[in-house]
Protein backbone atom coordinates (compact mmCIF):
# COMPACT_ATOMS: atom_id res chain seq x y z
CA UNK A 1 0.00 0.00 0.00
CA UNK A 2 1.55 3.31 -1.06
CA UNK A 3 1.98 5.99 1.57
CA UNK A 4 0.01 9.14 0.88
CA UNK A 5 -0.55 12.47 2.59
CA UNK A 6 -3.54 12.82 4.86
CA UNK A 7 -4.86 16.16 6.08
CA UNK A 8 -7.05 16.26 9.19
CA UNK A 9 -9.41 19.22 9.21
CA UNK A 10 -10.49 20.29 12.71
CA UNK A 11 -12.39 23.58 12.83
CA UNK A 12 -13.57 23.52 16.48
CA UNK A 13 -11.29 25.06 19.10
CA UNK A 14 -12.55 22.84 21.94
CA UNK A 15 -10.83 19.70 23.21
CA UNK A 16 -13.48 17.02 23.54
CA UNK A 17 -13.67 13.40 22.50
CA UNK A 18 -14.17 14.25 18.83
CA UNK A 19 -11.06 16.43 18.67
CA UNK A 20 -9.04 13.91 20.68
CA UNK A 21 -9.97 11.11 18.29
CA UNK A 22 -9.01 13.25 15.30
CA UNK A 23 -5.64 14.04 16.89
CA UNK A 24 -4.97 10.45 17.97
CA UNK A 25 -5.70 9.10 14.49
CA UNK A 26 -3.35 11.66 12.95
CA UNK A 27 -0.67 10.66 15.44
CA UNK A 28 -1.12 6.93 14.83
CA UNK A 29 -1.15 7.25 11.05
CA UNK A 30 2.06 9.28 11.25
CA UNK A 31 3.60 6.50 13.35
CA UNK A 32 2.56 4.00 10.66
CA UNK A 33 4.62 5.90 8.09
CA UNK A 34 2.01 8.08 6.44
CA UNK A 35 2.54 11.77 5.86
CA UNK A 36 0.00 13.77 7.85
CA UNK A 37 -0.85 17.40 8.46
CA UNK A 38 -3.51 18.97 10.67
CA UNK A 39 -5.48 22.05 9.61
CA UNK A 40 -6.76 23.86 12.72
CA UNK A 41 -7.24 27.26 14.25
CA UNK A 42 -4.11 28.55 15.95
CA UNK A 43 -6.01 29.13 19.22
CA UNK A 44 -7.36 25.58 19.32
CA UNK A 45 -6.26 22.83 21.67
CA UNK A 46 -5.51 20.43 18.82
CA UNK A 47 -3.14 22.97 17.24
CA UNK A 48 -1.12 23.13 20.48
CA UNK A 49 -1.20 19.35 20.96
CA UNK A 50 0.03 18.83 17.40
CA UNK A 51 2.97 21.16 18.00
CA UNK A 52 3.88 19.30 21.20
CA UNK A 53 3.71 15.97 19.35
CA UNK A 54 5.75 17.29 16.39
CA UNK A 55 2.88 16.70 13.98
CA UNK A 56 2.83 19.19 11.08
CA UNK A 57 0.02 21.67 11.66
CA UNK A 58 -1.21 24.57 9.51
CA UNK A 59 -3.23 27.46 10.90
CA UNK A 60 -6.62 28.16 9.35
CA UNK A 61 -9.26 30.75 10.16
CA UNK A 62 -12.74 30.05 11.53
CA UNK A 63 -15.34 29.00 8.98
CA UNK A 64 -19.10 29.03 8.79
CA UNK A 65 -21.19 25.86 8.79
CA UNK A 66 -22.92 26.69 5.53
CA UNK A 67 -21.88 28.20 2.19
CA UNK A 68 -18.45 29.51 3.26
CA UNK A 69 -17.00 29.72 -0.24
CA UNK A 70 -14.13 32.00 0.78
CA UNK A 71 -12.85 29.62 3.45
CA UNK A 72 -13.23 26.67 1.09
CA UNK A 73 -11.10 28.36 -1.57
CA UNK A 74 -8.39 29.11 1.01
CA UNK A 75 -8.47 25.53 2.21
CA UNK A 76 -8.23 24.23 -1.36
CA UNK A 77 -5.07 26.29 -1.84
CA UNK A 78 -3.59 24.84 1.35
CA UNK A 79 -4.42 21.32 0.16
CA UNK A 80 -2.68 21.97 -3.14
CA UNK A 81 0.40 23.60 -1.60
CA UNK A 82 0.73 20.82 0.97
CA UNK A 83 0.21 18.12 -1.71
CA UNK A 84 -2.63 16.52 0.24
CA UNK A 85 -4.23 13.42 -1.30
CA UNK A 86 -6.79 12.66 1.47
CA UNK A 87 -8.85 15.03 3.61
CA UNK A 88 -10.46 13.69 6.80
CA UNK A 89 -13.17 15.46 8.83
CA UNK A 90 -14.92 14.37 12.01
CA UNK A 91 -17.01 17.34 13.07
CA UNK A 92 -20.39 17.92 11.35
CA UNK A 93 -19.48 21.61 11.50
CA UNK A 94 -16.64 20.94 9.07
CA UNK A 95 -18.61 18.97 6.50
CA UNK A 96 -19.96 21.97 4.60
CA UNK A 97 -16.63 23.69 4.03
CA UNK A 98 -14.96 20.34 3.28
CA UNK A 99 -17.50 19.53 0.58
CA UNK A 100 -16.99 22.96 -1.02
CA UNK A 101 -13.23 22.52 -0.74
CA UNK A 102 -13.42 19.35 -2.78
CA UNK A 103 -15.31 21.24 -5.48
CA UNK A 104 -12.43 23.72 -5.67
CA UNK A 105 -9.71 21.05 -5.54
CA UNK A 106 -8.20 18.45 -7.82
CA UNK A 107 -10.80 15.81 -8.68
CA UNK A 108 -8.57 13.09 -7.17
CA UNK A 109 -8.78 14.51 -3.65
CA UNK A 110 -10.29 11.78 -1.44
CA UNK A 111 -12.72 13.22 1.13
CA UNK A 112 -13.72 11.14 4.17
CA UNK A 113 -16.10 11.68 7.07
CA UNK A 114 -15.56 9.80 10.31
CA UNK A 115 -18.84 9.99 12.18
CA UNK A 116 -18.67 10.89 15.89
CA UNK A 117 -22.19 12.24 16.43
CA UNK A 118 -25.59 10.81 15.62
CA UNK A 119 -27.71 12.40 12.89
CA UNK A 120 -30.91 12.68 14.90
CA UNK A 121 -33.13 13.92 12.08
CA UNK A 122 -33.54 13.17 8.40
CA UNK A 123 -30.88 14.64 6.10
CA UNK A 124 -32.41 13.46 2.82
CA UNK A 125 -33.08 16.98 1.49
CA UNK A 126 -31.37 18.27 -1.63
CA UNK A 127 -28.85 20.48 0.23
CA UNK A 128 -27.51 17.64 2.38
CA UNK A 129 -27.63 15.16 -0.49
CA UNK A 130 -25.46 17.39 -2.70
CA UNK A 131 -23.03 18.03 0.19
CA UNK A 132 -22.72 14.35 1.06
CA UNK A 133 -22.18 13.41 -2.58
CA UNK A 134 -18.77 15.07 -2.37
CA UNK A 135 -17.60 12.52 0.21
CA UNK A 136 -15.83 9.36 -0.96
CA UNK A 137 -16.33 7.47 2.29
CA UNK A 138 -18.40 7.72 5.47
CA UNK A 139 -17.16 5.72 8.46
CA UNK A 140 -19.51 4.80 11.32
CA UNK A 141 -18.14 3.55 14.67
CA UNK A 142 -21.15 1.35 15.52
CA UNK A 143 -23.97 -0.50 13.69
CA UNK A 144 -26.74 1.78 15.01
CA UNK A 145 -24.99 4.79 13.46
CA UNK A 146 -24.59 3.02 10.14
CA UNK A 147 -28.32 2.27 10.26
CA UNK A 148 -28.97 6.00 10.77
CA UNK A 149 -26.87 6.93 7.74
CA UNK A 150 -28.67 4.40 5.56
CA UNK A 151 -32.12 5.51 6.72
CA UNK A 152 -31.69 9.26 7.22
CA UNK A 153 -29.50 10.16 4.24
CA UNK A 154 -29.22 9.32 0.55
CA UNK A 155 -25.50 8.60 0.90
CA UNK A 156 -24.32 5.76 -1.32
CA UNK A 157 -24.37 2.49 0.73
CA UNK A 158 -21.24 1.12 -0.98
CA UNK A 159 -19.23 4.04 0.45
CA UNK A 160 -20.21 3.36 4.07
CA UNK A 161 -17.69 1.71 6.37
CA UNK A 162 -17.97 0.51 9.94
CA UNK A 163 -14.84 1.55 11.85
CA UNK A 164 -14.81 1.93 15.64
CA UNK A 165 -12.85 4.63 17.42
CA UNK A 166 -9.45 3.29 18.39
CA UNK A 167 -7.69 3.15 21.72
CA UNK A 168 -4.10 2.55 22.76
CA UNK A 169 -4.62 -0.33 25.17
CA UNK A 170 -1.05 -0.52 26.47
CA UNK A 171 -1.56 1.87 29.46
CA UNK A 172 -4.44 -0.31 30.70
CA UNK A 173 -2.58 -3.62 30.69
CA UNK A 174 -0.63 -3.07 33.90
CA UNK A 175 -2.84 -1.31 36.44
CA UNK A 176 -1.44 -0.37 39.84
CA UNK A 177 -2.69 -2.32 42.83
CA UNK A 178 -6.08 -1.14 44.07
CA UNK A 179 -4.71 -0.18 47.49
CA UNK A 180 -1.87 1.83 45.93
CA UNK A 181 -4.28 3.60 43.57
CA UNK A 182 -6.62 4.53 46.40
CA UNK A 183 -3.73 5.82 48.48
CA UNK A 184 -2.59 7.96 45.54
CA UNK A 185 -6.09 9.42 45.13
CA UNK A 186 -6.81 9.76 48.84
CA UNK A 187 -9.71 7.30 48.77
CA UNK A 188 -10.68 4.94 51.61
CA UNK A 189 -9.67 1.30 51.24
CA UNK A 190 -12.66 -0.23 53.04
CA UNK A 191 -15.41 0.73 50.57
CA UNK A 192 -16.67 -0.81 47.37
CA UNK A 193 -16.38 2.12 44.98
CA UNK A 194 -18.55 3.09 42.03
CA UNK A 195 -16.83 5.57 39.70
CA UNK A 196 -17.92 7.97 36.97
CA UNK A 197 -15.60 10.00 34.76
CA UNK A 198 -16.50 13.13 32.79
CA UNK A 199 -16.98 16.87 33.00
CA UNK A 200 -19.82 18.04 35.23
CA UNK A 201 -22.73 18.56 32.91
CA UNK A 202 -26.43 17.59 32.99
CA UNK A 203 -25.84 15.42 29.91
CA UNK A 204 -23.31 13.33 31.84
CA UNK A 205 -25.87 12.39 34.50
CA UNK A 206 -23.88 12.93 37.71
CA UNK A 207 -26.89 14.25 39.63
CA UNK A 208 -29.02 11.25 38.64
CA UNK A 209 -26.25 8.94 39.84
CA UNK A 210 -25.96 10.90 43.08
CA UNK A 211 -29.69 10.63 43.76
CA UNK A 212 -29.64 6.92 43.00
CA UNK A 213 -26.60 6.41 45.21
CA UNK A 214 -28.26 8.18 48.16
CA UNK A 215 -31.34 5.94 47.87
CA UNK A 216 -29.08 2.93 47.41
CA UNK A 217 -27.16 3.40 50.66
CA UNK A 218 -30.46 3.53 52.57
CA UNK A 219 -31.10 -0.03 51.41
CA UNK A 220 -27.75 -1.75 51.93
CA UNK A 221 -25.37 -2.44 54.79
CA UNK A 222 -22.45 -2.90 52.39
CA UNK A 223 -19.82 -0.16 52.82
CA UNK A 224 -19.89 1.68 49.48
CA UNK A 225 -18.65 4.91 47.98
CA UNK A 226 -19.07 7.01 44.85
CA UNK A 227 -16.22 8.74 43.02
CA UNK A 228 -16.58 11.49 40.42
CA UNK A 229 -13.51 12.27 38.32
CA UNK A 230 -13.91 15.49 36.35
CA UNK A 231 -14.17 19.24 36.40
CA UNK A 232 -16.55 21.99 35.46
CA UNK A 233 -16.44 23.25 31.90
CA UNK A 234 -15.18 26.82 32.09
CA UNK A 235 -18.09 29.22 32.68
CA UNK A 236 -20.60 26.45 31.94
CA UNK A 237 -22.93 24.35 34.10
CA UNK A 238 -21.95 26.20 37.29
CA UNK A 239 -25.45 25.78 38.72
CA UNK A 240 -25.34 22.07 38.01
CA UNK A 241 -22.02 21.60 39.78
CA UNK A 242 -23.19 23.72 42.70
CA UNK A 243 -26.35 21.61 43.03
CA UNK A 244 -24.19 18.49 43.30
CA UNK A 245 -22.07 20.03 46.06
CA UNK A 246 -25.21 21.19 47.87
CA UNK A 247 -26.77 17.73 47.63
CA UNK A 248 -23.67 16.14 49.16
CA UNK A 249 -23.76 18.63 52.02
CA UNK A 250 -27.52 18.36 52.63
CA UNK A 251 -27.47 14.56 52.67
CA UNK A 252 -24.23 14.38 54.70
CA UNK A 253 -22.46 12.28 52.08
CA UNK A 254 -18.96 13.70 52.42
CA UNK A 255 -17.67 10.40 53.85
CA UNK A 256 -18.93 8.36 50.92
CA UNK A 257 -18.96 10.67 47.86
CA UNK A 258 -15.64 11.92 46.53
CA UNK A 259 -14.96 14.49 43.79
CA UNK A 260 -11.53 14.32 42.19
CA UNK A 261 -10.09 16.73 39.60
CA UNK A 262 -9.46 15.30 36.17
CA UNK A 263 -6.01 13.77 35.74
CA UNK A 264 -4.18 12.46 32.68
CA UNK A 265 -3.20 9.40 34.69
CA UNK A 266 -6.67 7.89 34.42
CA UNK A 267 -5.45 4.31 34.90
CA UNK A 268 -5.05 5.14 38.60
CA UNK A 269 -8.74 6.07 38.73
CA UNK A 270 -9.81 2.83 37.05
CA UNK A 271 -7.54 0.79 39.32
CA UNK A 272 -9.12 2.39 42.40
CA UNK A 273 -12.78 1.64 41.61
CA UNK A 274 -14.76 -1.60 41.63
CA UNK A 275 -17.62 -0.59 39.32
CA UNK A 276 -17.68 1.90 36.44
CA UNK A 277 -20.84 3.92 35.74
CA UNK A 278 -21.63 5.42 32.33
CA UNK A 279 -24.69 7.61 32.92
CA UNK A 280 -24.64 9.97 29.91
CA UNK A 281 -27.96 10.73 28.26
CA UNK A 282 -26.66 10.64 24.68
CA UNK A 283 -23.22 9.05 24.39
CA UNK A 284 -22.57 8.19 20.76
CA UNK A 285 -19.43 6.15 21.41
CA UNK A 286 -18.13 6.25 24.97
CA UNK A 287 -14.35 5.87 24.96
CA UNK A 288 -14.44 5.71 28.78
CA UNK A 289 -16.62 2.60 28.50
CA UNK A 290 -13.92 0.96 26.37
CA UNK A 291 -11.27 2.08 28.85
CA UNK A 292 -13.21 0.55 31.75
CA UNK A 293 -13.61 -2.63 29.71
CA UNK A 294 -9.87 -2.71 29.00
CA UNK A 295 -9.31 -2.52 32.75
CA UNK A 296 -11.69 -5.41 33.36
CA UNK A 297 -14.08 -3.31 35.44
CA UNK A 298 -17.72 -4.18 36.07
CA UNK A 299 -19.81 -1.71 34.06
CA UNK A 300 -23.21 -0.12 34.59
CA UNK A 301 -24.23 1.73 31.44
CA UNK A 302 -26.95 3.95 30.02
CA UNK A 303 -29.42 2.10 27.84
CA UNK A 304 -29.14 4.83 25.19
CA UNK A 305 -26.85 5.89 22.36
CA UNK A 306 -23.97 3.58 21.57
CA UNK A 307 -23.51 2.14 25.07
CA UNK A 308 -25.93 -0.81 24.60
CA UNK A 309 -23.97 -1.92 21.53
CA UNK A 310 -20.62 -1.52 23.31
CA UNK A 311 -22.00 -3.69 26.12
CA UNK A 312 -23.53 -6.17 23.67
CA UNK A 313 -27.08 -5.34 24.77
CA UNK A 314 -26.32 -6.06 28.42
CA UNK A 315 -24.17 -9.17 28.10
CA UNK A 316 -21.04 -7.23 29.07
CA UNK A 317 -22.59 -5.07 31.78
CA UNK A 318 -25.86 -3.90 33.30
CA UNK A 319 -28.04 -1.37 31.45
CA UNK A 320 -30.34 1.23 32.99
CA UNK A 321 -32.50 4.18 31.97
CA UNK A 322 -30.22 7.21 32.58
CA UNK A 323 -33.24 9.44 33.29
CA UNK A 324 -34.47 7.23 36.13
CA UNK A 325 -32.65 7.41 39.44
CA UNK A 326 -35.08 4.75 40.74
CA UNK A 327 -34.02 2.27 38.07
CA UNK A 328 -30.37 3.03 38.72
CA UNK A 329 -30.88 2.47 42.46
CA UNK A 330 -32.19 -1.00 41.68
CA UNK A 331 -29.23 -1.69 39.37
CA UNK A 332 -26.77 -0.58 42.07
CA UNK A 333 -28.39 -2.98 44.53
CA UNK A 334 -28.33 -5.76 41.97
CA UNK A 335 -24.65 -5.13 41.24
CA UNK A 336 -23.76 -5.52 44.92
CA UNK A 337 -25.99 -8.51 45.69
CA UNK A 338 -25.87 -10.44 42.41
CA UNK A 339 -22.37 -10.76 41.02
CA UNK A 340 -23.25 -11.92 37.50
CA UNK A 341 -20.90 -9.64 35.56
CA UNK A 342 -18.56 -11.03 32.89
CA UNK A 343 -15.09 -11.91 34.10
CA UNK A 344 -12.30 -9.39 33.94
CA UNK A 345 -10.55 -11.45 31.26
CA UNK A 346 -13.70 -11.55 29.11
CA UNK A 347 -14.00 -7.78 29.21
CA UNK A 348 -10.34 -7.26 28.40
CA UNK A 349 -10.63 -9.61 25.45
CA UNK A 350 -13.67 -7.65 24.17
CA UNK A 351 -11.67 -4.42 24.41
CA UNK A 352 -9.05 -5.84 22.06
CA UNK A 353 -11.29 -5.20 19.05
CA UNK A 354 -10.77 -1.46 19.64
CA UNK A 355 -6.97 -1.70 19.62
CA UNK A 356 -5.72 1.21 17.55
CA UNK A 357 -3.51 -0.96 15.35
CA UNK A 358 -6.57 -2.90 14.18
CA UNK A 359 -8.54 0.32 13.75
CA UNK A 360 -5.78 1.98 11.74
CA UNK A 361 -5.75 -0.96 9.32
CA UNK A 362 -9.47 -0.42 8.75
CA UNK A 363 -8.87 3.31 8.25
CA UNK A 364 -6.20 2.55 5.64
CA UNK A 365 -8.61 0.26 3.81
CA UNK A 366 -11.32 2.94 3.78
CA UNK A 367 -8.95 5.69 2.68
CA UNK A 368 -6.50 4.03 0.36
CA UNK A 369 -7.76 0.72 -1.02
CA UNK A 370 -11.03 2.29 -2.18
CA UNK A 371 -9.32 5.34 -3.63
CA UNK A 372 -6.70 3.17 -5.40
CA UNK A 373 -9.56 1.57 -7.33
CA UNK A 374 -10.94 4.89 -8.55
Amino acid sequence: MSKQKIAYLCGPVSWGGLEMNQFRNAQWMKERGHEVVIFAQEMSAIFKEAQLASIPVVAIGPHKKYYDFASARKLAKLIKSNQVSHLVVRSPLDMGVAALTKSFSDKNLHLSYFMEMQLGISKRDIVHTIRYSKFDSWSCPLPWLEKQVRELTKFSPDKIYQIPSGLDLSPFKNLPEKSDARQTLGLPEDLQLFGLIGRFDPQKGQLTVLNAFYNFIQQTDTPVGLVFLGEKTNNEADDYYDSIIQFIQDKELSDSVFILPFRKDIVTFYAAIDYFVMASLHETFGMVTIEAMACGKKILGSNTGGTPELLNQGELGKLFNPRSSEELTAILLEAITKDDFPSSSELKKEAEKYDYNKVCKLVEEALFIKSDRL
